[in-house]
């Protein structure tokens, strides 16, 4: 069956994605001069999350903020600090309903934050089951990557919860992130055998993803089978974002992946995501741009070159 909706789906024009409230953007460090685009009132862009547990300034007030926990503190069986500013920014009046676990825990290469179960599990328990319980946060595990790693470390980790539990239940969690980067039958395989290994978990989030290093063609097929797969077809998908706001001429997943051209100009592919028109922009990258992209360690997970495996 999937092969054939995969068949059907490709012979599909490459148009217009339809308007979507799950639309949500992965916010990077980039040219500043281009934020603005990203929380216009025509954008279809209504949450973000930036790898940190402190929002963006540009952003306070006008996207939804979901808080992160990158990777693993210094003491991971006393330090507090992720729920103390969760916390902080919630007793100040932030409306935050959702965090994000651990990114790419299972990846020690290219961004991965590289974390062992075992510590990965305490830190849930010590902060953020507490912000379930006291501010009713719901919980998004921790995000692997696309490789049969992720698989291997995510069932680790709900083993090292029970441990901690003794056996009597484990860590609380309310939606698996998932990460992937590759073909479109990939992506819709890999969402697949994620529900179906937790089924007890309804629903689920793309955190991130992309079409590493195709050409623009594919890019925009990829991104439009993919989006409407996500909208039209998927109803435990409930929030995705897209990795590419950002200028071509500095994208580590390809220029055609990208938001916007090395001009800072919209493509194609970055006005369908706030629900525009095509605008015919032609992203070109650079020679430089993985040495650009060399300070983004804690943003670009290994999954890129893993899950096309």
């Amino acid at each position: 069956m999937l092969s054939l909706f995969g068949s059907i789906v490709a012979l599909a024009p490459i148009v217009a994605a339809t308007a979507s409230s799950k639309r949500g953007l992965v916010y990077v460090v980039g040219q500043a001069s281009d934020d603005n685009l990203w929380d216009s009132s025509n954008s279809d862009i209504t949450w973000y999350y930036n790898y940190k547990a402190e929002p963006t300034t540009e952003y306070n007030g006008k996207l939804e903020f979901v808080p992160m926990m990158w990777g693993a503190p210094s003491s991971p069986s006393t330090d507090m600090s992720f729920y103390n500013s969760v916390s902080s920014l919630i007793d100040g009046g932030m409306n935050i309903t959702h965090v994000l676990g651990f990114n790419e825990p299972d990846g020690c290469v290219s961004g991965g934050s590289c974390m062992a179960a075992a510590d990965a599990a305490t830190i849930w328990k010590l902060q953020f089951e507490p912000l379930k319980k006291k501010y009713g946060v719901k919980l998004g595990a921790p995000a692997v990557t696309g490789a049969p790693n992720g698989f291997t470390w995510l069932a680790n980790w709900f083993s090292e919860c029970a441990a901690l539990s003794n056996g009597n239940g484990s860590c609380e969690v309310d939606f698996i992130p998932a990460h992937w980067y590759g073909n479109f039958e990939g992506l819709a395989s890999h969402l697949g055998q994620v529900n179906a290994t937790y089924q007890n978990i309804t629903e689920t989030w793309v955190t991130e993803f992309a079409c590493t290093e195709c050409s623009l063609k594919d890019s925009q097929t990829f991104f439009n089978q993919s989006t409407s797969y996500f909208d039209d077809t998927l109803s435990y998908l409930t929030r995705y974002s897209y990795f590419g706001a950002f200028r071509s001429d500095v994208s580590n997943v390809g220029p055609n992946a990208a938001f916007l051209t090395q001009k800072g100009e919209l493509t194609d592919i970055g006005s369908w995501y706030l629900g525009g028109e095509a605008t015919g922009n032609v992203p070109k990258g650079s020679a430089s741009a993985v040495a650009k992209f060399a300070g983004w360690g804690a943003v670009v997970g290994a999954s890129i070159f893993w899950s096309l495996l």
